[in-house]
């Protein structure tokens, strides 16, 4: 498979600092497959550019974070053109996901190259909205939210780690109202994640086992206390990849979650409130480049 024509999106203001320009002329340059960019300047950009740019080039690749990537699948979400991952962000969950070279100047090459192909990724929609990872609420969504810049361009991801245990500290219980592919349950927890990819974005880390974005399912996951013995059984159920009555776990086609006040989350990249949230999977909708082995 080669791609005739390639547009890269990119994201200035991503979490790597590097000459990504040079690096895409050095790989590109005497190739014979046109290529040109488009850069990024707010939020939203990516989806409007991406929208402008179907049936118009091969393939769009997006240099950037998961929040870049989420923008530009939001736009590709049920059609046929493809999209290619240039890692450029913090932690760079989906193409840990997909098992993406992390450096660019590989990813680079994986897109010019032979060895490559192209898969049909699940989506979730929120409340009608694509996203490519997960929905998160509680402890999950603060740590994100509350996550410093200049801590993270200096640290990566281990400034989600430190404002997790922050949020660890002040996190309250909430009553999370479910209704699981149809079926009613009332839980408390500190965290709530229904996420459509296992990984986490650190080696050896995942959510729990089985969980994958062409499966076809949706994995709601709740936290039921913030105690530090229940975090380190957490920790140790997610590395060990064991069940732990701390997390319970659910797969579904759907859910709908009612809280009794709107409530910070975070999806993807974005961050909102809402009192109600209808989640919901659509397999196999966005064709995504990726190694052939």
């Amino acid at each position: 498979m080669k791609f005739k024509s390639i547009h890269f999106i990119l994201n200035p203001a991503a979490g790597s600092k590097e000459p990504i320009l040079s690096h895409i002329n050095k790989v590109f340059g005497e190739s014979g497959i046109k290529w040109d960019i488009s850069l990024t300047k707010k939020g939203g950009n990516a989806t409007k550019i991406t929208q402008s740019l179907k049936g118009k080039t091969d393939l769009i690749a997006v240099y950037g974070g998961d929040g870049s990537l989420t923008e530009v699948a939001a736009a590709l979400y049920g059609s046929d053109m493809p999209m290619g991952i240039v890692p450029g962000g913090t932690a760079n969950v989906m193409a840990k996901e997909l098992g993406i070279p992390l450096d660019t100047l590989e990813a680079l090459e994986l897109l010019k190259s032979g060895r490559k192909k192209i898969v049909k990724m699940d989506m979730g929609l929120l409340n009608d909205h694509p996203f490519m990872l997960r929905v998160n609420l509680g402890i999950m969504a603060e740590m994100i939210i509350d996550a410093d810049r200049k801590l993270k361009d200096s640290l990566g991801q281990i400034a989600y780690g430190i404002t997790a245990i922050q949020s660890l500290v002040k996190a309250e219980p909430i009553n999370y109202h479910l209704l699981i592919d149809g079926k009613k349950v009332n839980e408390k927890g500190v965290a709530l994640t229904v996420t459509n990819s296992g990984s986490l974005g650190i080696k050896g880390f995942d959510l729990l086992p089985g969980i994958s974005v062409t499966d076809g399912f949706l994995d709601v996951i709740l936290l039921t206390d913030s105690d530090i013995m229940s975090v380190l059984k957490v920790a140790g159920s997610t590395l060990l990849q064991n069940d732990s009555e701390v997390l319970k776990h659910w797969k579904c086609k759907e859910v709908v979650i009612r809280l009794e006040k709107a409530e910070p989350y975070i999806c993807d990249d974005w961050e909102s409130k809402a009192k109600k949230l209808h989640i919901k999977i659509v397999p196999g909708t966005l064709n995504v480049v990726v190694p052939s082995a």
